[in-house]
């Protein structure tokens, strides 16, 4: 379908704009509600606050689900030092590296602090040649707040302690090359290609063979995800997420990368070759790779216990948890291969149910592979 890209990139950047690290997320869950209720998609919300929005089909059993996630790495503070400044540790996997000269916010049980992270040893006039050689670890930086305190006391006195969530700033620019370079574009850059992909559907008012669910977790740089908000009637979970461009990698910047496996082992074959054959067929640019240091939403489904087909849909981004950069091409591309997959035929009409008899399961190709024993075959 016809994804329209300014709506897409409207929404990344709104996306982008509210700051949302892992345990901070109240602000931007209530603002996709807000989208979804505008595009009028009916939804729950768990306890915690992810989000399981549903668009009808002819049948609620073997419904499918889409699942991006719209928190971000960040920070937590650690201790609160005599120097006035703060100890923090990553939330989320990333480096200190990338953490070096960020602007951030402290989120205080007394109201938002401005600050930066810098290096303990920040300054060249102070330091010499030592602001090169000091390691690169979250020991080695602190939060410089920008307001009047002096030590330990000053700042417990304006309401910093331990365990105040901090907020990286995302830095965006959308380039008129349509590069869009941004902290976070893992993974409200899916966000946004799900919203896209509900704007599509619903313009188009297509029919759906079964209920459509689109779901938006809250802890998925923690590994937490998917785990409590898929129902019993989901038999296919598509994650869409960010791929690592690198040496060494076939993810790319442009169309669909799909992911044949990540840390967690090789996603479900026949959805997997499912996606890959409505890339073909409609002439979706395309690519698979493997990650060998990464995980998402569908594999803290898998872990909680859903027997769901999963399979990973990634848009290429060069220096993941860094500096992040995409362009528009993969995003699109993404939404065209998700609005595909939902009006297509289900091919697995047993997955309907959760469990039952070997009658219409599938069958994986082995006439190449000579493994089995055959009769008149000589046993090993």
């Amino acid at each position: 379908m016809t994804i329209d890209t300014v709506y897409l990139k409207d929404t990344l950047a709104e996306l982008l704009s509210i700051a949302s690290p892992t345990g901070y997320t109240d602000t931007i869950v209530r603002a996709a509600v807000g989208e979804l209720r505008r595009l009028e998609v009916e939804m729950e919300i768990t306890r915690r606050g992810a989000i399981r929005a549903r668009l009808p089909g002819k049948s609620p059993r073997g419904a499918r689900a889409m699942i991006a996630h719209l928190d971000t790495i960040g920070a937590q503070v650690k201790l609160l030092k005599e120097n006035g400044r703060l100890e923090i540790v990553p939330v989320g996997t990333w480096s200190s590296r990338f953490a070096e000269g960020a602007r951030a916010t402290v989120f205080t049980d007394k109201g938002a602090y401005r600050g930066t992270i810098l290096p303990l040893k920040a300054s060249g006039h102070v330091y010499n040649e030592e602001i090169d050689t000091q390691p690169v670890s979250w020991s080695n930086v602190e939060l410089r707040v920008d307001a009047l305190v002096k030590g330990h006391e000053d700042l417990a006195r304006l309401g910093f302690a331990i365990g105040d969530l901090v907020a990286i700033d995302p830095q965006s620019e959308f380039m008129d090359n349509d590069f869009i370079v941004s902290r976070h574009l893992d993974d409200k850059a899916g966000v946004a290609t799900l919203f896209a992909t509900i704007e599509a559907l619903k313009r188009e008012k297509v029919e759906l063979p079964v209920d459509l669910f689109f779901i938006f977790s809250i802890f998925e740089e923690v590994g937490i995800g998917g785990a409590s908000v898929l129902t019993d009637d989901v038999a296919s979970l598509v994650a869409i997420d960010n791929g690592t461009t690198a040496p060494g990698q076939a993810s790319a910047e442009f169309g669909v990368t799909i992911a044949m496996a990540d840390q967690s082992g090789p996603f479900d074959y026949h959805l997997t070759h499912k996606l890959v054959k409505l890339c073909e067929e409609n002439e979706i640019r395309y690519q698979k790779d493997l990650f060998r240091y990464y995980r998402s939403d569908s594999a803290a489904a898998l872990q909680a216990g859903y027997d769901v087909r999963s399979a990973l849909v990634t848009f290429g981004v060069d220096a993941s948890h860094g500096y992040e950069r995409v362009h528009l091409h993969a995003l699109r591309s993404i939404a065209e291969l998700l609005t595909a997959y939902a009006v297509s035929p289900v091919e697995i009409v047993r997955d309907r149910e959760a469990i039952g008899s070997i009658a219409g399961f599938p069958t994986q190709p082995m006439e190449d592979a000579d493994v089995f024993p055959r009769p008149g075959k000589p046993q090993l």
